[in-house]
């Protein structure tokens, strides 16, 4: 059973109907509870997800501990991370490490980076396995994550400057884009993560 958490701030409908499409059981919880797989998704502010989150930090922390698969999906990734620079600064899980630092606004790119941007591959492995580099996924965020171990670093993708979108350490798996609206690409991921 997967787990996707709800904190009050996500987009958890369109994940549950895609975890069902590639033959995944998920319930949404407040909680963790008795999941063999964790999502945690997200849309928003860094510091207020955090707040929300702040009931289950340490379940969170304890699943991640125990070895079994967590992923966290867009700002869901960046919590994973020890901190952000949103809006001033906040903690968040610890699960990778790196920070969360704002898209160059100096570029002459819109800022948010909105829509569909291709992948770069650094390794094929887990979720990244079956990867092609120049497959496009949905993207729509600020920040981005600089991870402080680039062999976390699972693809990249490059809006305003090269950041990771795909990572990975041990059981814990994040990716910046959306792949519940990623199309057929998204949904392969999803079902990897499944089967990791």
């Amino acid at each position: 059973m997967i787990t996707i958490l709800d904190y009050g701030i996500n987009n958890l409908h369109s994940i549950s109907r895609a975890v069902a499409l590639v033959g995944g059981e998920a319930e949404i919880r407040t909680d963790v509870g008795s999941a063999d797989r964790l999502i945690i998704p997200g849309v928003g502010a860094f510091a207020k997800a955090m707040s929300a989150l702040s009931p289950v930090v340490d379940e969170i922390r304890a699943f991640a501990k125990s070895g079994k698969p967590v992923m966290g999906i867009c700002l869901g990734m960046q919590l994973l991370f020890e901190e952000s620079e949103e809006l001033g600064f906040a903690n968040g899980l610890g699960l990778l490490k790196g920070s969360i630092k704002y898209l160059p606004k100096d570029t002459g790119l819109k800022i948010p980076h909105m829509g569909w941007s291709p992948l770069t591959y650094r390794s094929h492995e887990g979720i990244a396995s079956e990867g092609v580099d120049g497959e496009q996924v949905y993207f729509v965020h600020s920040l981005a994550a600089v991870c402080a171990t680039d062999e976390d670093i699972l693809a990249t993708a490059d809006y305003a400057r090269e950041f990771p979108a795909m990572v990975r350490n041990g059981n814990v798996w994040g990716t910046q884009f959306h792949p519940e609206k990623s199309g057929a690409i998204g949904l392969r991921m999803l079902r990897k993560f499944i089967e990791c």
